[in-house]
């Protein structure tokens, strides 16, 4: 079967298809080009991005060149190299290689390291095979190291983790928006006209970021903490909320529980003390204060920043606190929402890959959740394996209690935190094996490297940051020795003795993750390749089965707006049953949120589920309903400046360049505008260093040395040094991190580092 779901398009039509970069998933078109190649075209059906790309998106079509990408497996020779070699070849090498692992160590001794690029049906069957197959607890991905910090809090506080609550184009339509720790400008640039059109509407915008950013400049306020104190700084605008009487005491009552802890928690950071620790003076903090409570909606809106912190659970969790306080989260145009980063990191741990999950956002320690996916995959629930490691502790655990490695889509040589010593970990291997696009700097250690297919020459769905399943479709066909990474997974589940349940089609694959996603929190089971292509994409929760009858707001006496391409919209009539999944709000389509007295108009009681654009309406997704408060209180970064270290270091990305740099350093035109990495400093630390712009410094911490031209600028804290993360060598930001874990998330403290910055004669 090959997609039998979806309509045939010509050789020569236009293929709809998404962009393999950032969680936005940018709509495009790809055209065989004449003379081979494709052509890509706007896509203005999209309302993400409505025809807009940036660079990144733009050339994406480059990775597809021979040239710049792996074509036929890799296996290393007894002298030590990576040669070409035979499919079967590199497949028996990989089995025989797990089995050894397996029969000397045990079945914890293989581990499975993902990603949050790979597609959902990839990330299901890679979870799938960890378990079943390689009967492993030893299953992590790179996600972990993108927003499991926002994914622990809204749990803690929602009972669910998505990271929009809301669609994107609910933005311009808010009162104010805090956006702390993202740099939109730079890390999704088609996204930025959600908070043009905002100002154009009337809203404002308050930018909280060590640096004066792209996004910073939009800011109709911009604070600048020092970085590791956004925890210190979300309480002390709550004890101001508290003080001045700005909390919706009906709102804490009617939806919310916890209250006067987080209350207590709060008020024992009063504005002065929070300027101390922050650097913001209170002034500024009172403006913020008033900016974000005055408008009748308002979102605070996280990413890396406060997120990639040893407590960024807790830092996460006070800016809930925030928004619940002033009753802003399951109300329209209101609430809390992250900003996902990886193209599938949404969807990437919402099946499998992530070490305590299996699909459907179901607990690995639920018995019930246990029993229901080893049903579908036809095992024993009892030999399923436990939660394993996280990924920084995997990747710690290489070479000693791991002693195999397979990694898919995933380059962490660059992107993990002290990342000399995990490259070390991963040359301690027995076995590595590497499926990838291009010859990593992670592939260039393997023992076995797999040219795999990538988002032009293959279908498959990925999820959103809003939460919205979305259909890529193979528009090219790949270079005759690329595979899939299902085909990846089906060979070596039958070498080792698993025949069945790992198809090659995509589609096939989907099939099952909706019957495994049934009834947990993101139900996939009501969601097809024919929706997906013919809506547009769904948002989940969206179950199967027959829904209830299909109401049809009435406001103001006339049907409530939709927008073009979005599904009907469904709200539900006060008293009436919610047709979504226990603890979700009724789903509300894109468009105006239903407002008034609404009636229904029924039509008819078989219409399928329409997705949930919006959550939480009616309830939370606890147990009672009701939203969680979570006390917490400021504590220092997990390694302070000192004597020997006095300066902070912050790490990020550029406009040009994406995650681990792996694809985009291979594209010319992305490299030209961004060939390497720099530290960013104020005059004043560079005038003391004697540095001058362009000037080689080295950036010291306790953990390595990296060395990279100095880039002077007023628009960084005096404190404080940025690098971008996207080049490895001498230049490599995570030799320096921290690889401190929140307690909760197992979060890296990528964010603030101890460091001194020496010049380089």
């Amino acid at each position: 079967m090959q997609n039998s779901a979806l309509p045939a398009t010509s050789a020569t039509a236009a293929t709809p298809t998404h962009c393999p970069y950032c969680a936005l998933q940018c709509g495009m078109n790809l055209t065989p080009a004449p003379g081979g190649g494709v052509e890509l075209t706007e896509r203005t059906d999209f309302p993400v991005n409505r025809g807009a790309l940036c660079g990144k998106g733009r050339t994406a079509p480059a990775l597809l060149s021979s040239a710049v990408r792996l074509t036929s497996p890799l296996v290393r020779s007894a002298d030590g190299v990576l040669e070409p070699a035979g499919w079967p070849e590199a497949l028996d090498r990989i089995a025989d290689g797990l089995t050894r692992a397996r029969e000397d160590h045990g079945p914890d001794a293989c581990g499975v390291f993902g990603g949050g690029g790979l597609t959902n049906e990839k990330a299901y069957a890679l979870g799938k095979f960890a378990r079943v197959v390689l009967g492993t607890s030893q299953i992590d991905y790179n996600g972990r190291f993108c927003m499991s910090s926002a994914a622990a809090a809204g749990v803690r506080a929602f009972g669910l983790d998505r990271g929009l609550p809301f669609p994107l184009e609910d933005i311009p339509r808010t009162g104010c928006v805090i956006l702390v720790g993202s740099n939109l400008a730079e890390t999704m640039p088609p996204a930025l006209r959600f908070v043009t059109e905002l100002k154009e509407n009337g809203g404002t915008l308050i930018v909280i970021d060590p640096r004066r950013t792209r996004t910073a400049e939009q800011a109709d306020l911009h604070l600048a903490p020092r970085p590791g104190t956004d925890l210190a700084l979300a309480l002390g605008l709550l004890h101001l909320v508290v003080a001045e009487g700005r909390t919706d005491e009906a709102y804490i009552q009617d939806r919310t529980a916890g209250w006067e802890d987080a209350r207590a928690a709060a008020m024992a950071h009063w504005p002065e003390y929070v300027e101390r620790i922050t650097g913001v003076s209170v002034p500024r903090l009172r403006e913020a204060v008033r900016m974000f409570c005055e408008p009748e909606s308002a979102m605070v809106l996280t990413a890396r920043g406060p997120e990639q912190q040893a407590k960024g659970t807790d830092t996460v969790g006070a800016w809930i606190n925030l928004c619940l306080a002033t009753g802003r989260p399951g109300r329209p145009y209101s609430g809390y929402g992250c900003l996902t980063g990886q193209g599938n990191g949404q969807g990437g741990r919402e099946h499998g890959q992530k070490a305590d999950q299996l699909p459907g956002y179901r607990k690995l320690t639920d018995p019930a959740a246990r029993r229901h996916v080893a049903e579908v995959w036809g095992v024993d629930p009892d030999s399923l394996p436990g939660p394993g490691r996280s990924a920084y502790e995997l990747l710690d655990a290489l070479g000693t209690d791991v002693r195999a490695l397979l990694v898919m889509g995933s380059n962490p040589v660059v992107s993990a935190p002290r990342a000399a010593h995990i490259e070390e970990r991963l040359r301690s291997l027995d076995l590595l094996v590497v499926a990838d696009v291009v010859l990593s700097e992670t592939a260039q250690l393997a023992d076995v490297v797999l040219p795999v297919t990538q988002w032009a020459e293959e279908s498959g769905t990925t999820t959103s940051l809003e939460g919205r399943v979305l259909l890529r479709r193979r528009a090219v066909t790949p270079p005759e020795e690329v595979r899939s990474d299902l085909y990846v997974l089906h060979e070596l589940a039958a070498r080792l003795g698993v025949e069945k349940g790992f198809p090659t089609d995509p589609e096939e694959v989907f099939e099952e993750l909706r019957r495994a996603s049934a009834g947990g929190h993101a139900d996939y089971s009501g969601i097809t390749y024919r929706r997906l292509a013919e809506e547009n994409g769904v948002f989940w929760p969206c179950p199967a089965g027959e829904a209830a009858p299909v109401p049809v707001p009435v406001v103001s006496g006339g049907p409530a707006t939709v927008s073009p391409g979005e599904p009907t919209p469904v709200p539900v009539a006060p008293g009436a049953p919610a047709p979504v999944a226990s603890g979700m709000s009724a789903p509300v389509a894109s468009g105006e949120p239903a407002t008034g007295s609404p009636g229904v108009l029924p039509v008819s009681p078989v219409e399928p589920h329409p997705g949930t654009p919006r959550l939480f309406l009616d309830r939370f997704a606890t147990q009672d309903g009701r939203a969680r408060f979570v006390p917490v209180s400021h504590r220092p970064i997990a390694e302070e400046p000192d004597a020997e270290y006095p300066v902070l270091l912050t790490t990020g990305r550029v406009v040009t360049q994406y995650q681990s740099g792996a694809q985009t350093r291979r594209v010319a035109e992305l490299n030209a505008a961004a060939p390497g990495p720099f530290v960013e400093m104020h005059p004043r630390l560079a005038e003391r260093l004697g540095a001058a712009d362009g000037d080689a410094v080295a950036v010291v911490s306790r953990r390595g040395r990296a060395v990279a031209p100095a880039r002077v600028t007023a628009s960084i804290r005096p404190d404080t040094v940025f690098m971008p993360f996207h080049w490895p060598g001498e230049g490599r930001a995570n030799t320096l991190t921290n690889p401190a874990l929140d307690p909760t998330s197992r979060m890296p403290e990528f964010k603030a580092c101890a460091v001194r910055v020496e010049r380089v004669e």
